[in-house]
């Protein structure tokens, strides 16, 4: 079989947030509620600076509440709530204002540290806004100034939560209703970062102060082993940010940061290079060859580090000839680099594991850079 040519991201698709989502089908219900009439579209203004229009899969009348749906399109986005169903329920309430919560599916926070109190509907601050200035408006446009319930769900929600960092964050019970654009950027780095620095904030509220950074779910299980006294709170996975990471850390007030990853891109950090993706540069074996050379790697050995394809071949060839030093090295060259990046106020830590779950080599408790020892590559 041929593979499919990949898309330029440029070519892609954007899709909509569930906020938007959840705007459009609160607009829906409450224009049913009062016109009494079938609602097959909903158009609403989004944050940043069009409209955009929502199909309504369902409008749903009771005796005192109407429901409308939405199916959420992510578009070119490999997003865990693509094709969810979104439900909003509007009905006339009792006492004045909008009273906007969650049902079926939609979170609830326990846990402070995220932009919404403990006890609320993980509904966030953008989301809100959205609804509630939505809903005010075509409450203004009929001249109606009684309350309205507006309940936001997702009937698959909890199911999709398990797909998510929410339970982690202390969101229980399904997923956040989130976006601060209204529209989803395939492949965007956003609200990756954005879920780091909910999760930091969640860890400081806790009364974490020794975070456990990590490259992804292998090596954060492999931490969890290595750190089995800290809290789950403390654990972090950063990507391919480590630099943002470190850096939000620092500005939290975080003492203690201990790095947890694999050959690959803790070659890239060692070296200096804090954003690790597979695109955002190349291995430098000349610098671990001179890390070889420096723990006193025989010349073959330091000729085939310069000759090596990845950073995981290198890794390979000194566990082989059992140059255990090269990798403590490496965890201090990670803890220097780091450093120097957040420019101090951290003590970091750095542990390398190869892809079986091994500890190669690990570094602890460096607060400051050995200037003598440190090789900037």
């Amino acid at each position: 079989m041929e593979r499919k040519p990949k898309k330029d991201p440029k070519d892609m698709r954007h899709g909509y947030t569930t906020g938007a989502c959840a705007t459009a089908v609160s607009k829906a219900a409450l224009l049913a509620l009062i016109t009494k009439e079938e609602q097959e579209t909903s158009t609403i203004h989004l944050p940043i600076g069009r409209d955009a229009t929502f199909t309504i899969e369902k409008c749903i009348f009771e005796e005192n509440a109407v429901s409308c749906e939405t199916i959420k399109d992510a578009g070119d986005d490999p997003d865990a709530t693509h094709q969810a169903l979104i439900v909003g329920t509007v009905s006339w309430a009792d006492t004045p204002g909008i009273h906007l919560d969650g049902g079926i599916g939609v979170g609830r926070v326990t846990k402070p540290g995220l932009p919404v109190p403990v006890g609320e509907a993980a509904i966030n601050p953008v989301p809100r806004k959205m609804i509630y200035s939505t809903v005010q408006g075509v409450l203004d446009e009929f001249h109606i100034t009684r309350g309205v319930n507006v309940v936001i769900s997702v009937p698959k929600g909890e199911e999709i939560a398990k797909k998510t960092l929410n339970g982690r964050l202390g969101i229980l019970g399904g997923i956040s209703i989130l976006g601060t654009r209204g529209t989803v950027v395939p492949f965007s780095s956003s609200a990756y970062m954005a879920s780091i620095v909910q999760a930091i904030s969640v860890a400081k509220e806790a009364g974490c102060e020794h975070l456990v950074v990590t490259t992804g779910g292998r090596s954060e299980k492999f931490a969890m082993k290595q750190y089995p006294h800290l809290a789950e709170e403390a654990f972090i996975e950063m990507g391919d940010f480590v630099g943002f990471t470190l850096k939000h850390c620092k500005r939290l007030g975080i003492k203690q940061v201990s790095l947890v990853g694999m050959m690959g891109k803790f070659s890239k950090v060692a070296q200096g290079v804090m954003m690790v993706h597979s695109k955002s540069a190349p291995i430098d074996f000349n610098f671990l060859a001179q890390l070889a050379k420096d723990i006193g790697a025989d010349r073959e050995t330091i000729a085939q580090v310069l000759e090596a394809n990845t950073a995981s071949q290198v890794g390979e060839m000194m566990m082989e000839k059992g140059y255990d030093a090269f990798f403590h090295r490496l965890c201090e060259a990670c803890c220097y680099s780091s450093i120097h990046h957040i420019k101090g106020g951290l003590t970091l830590s750095t542990s390398i594991y190869s892809m079986q779950g091994q500890l190669l080599g690990r570094a602890d408790d460096i607060a400051s850079i050995d200037e003598v020892d440190w090789d900037r590559g």
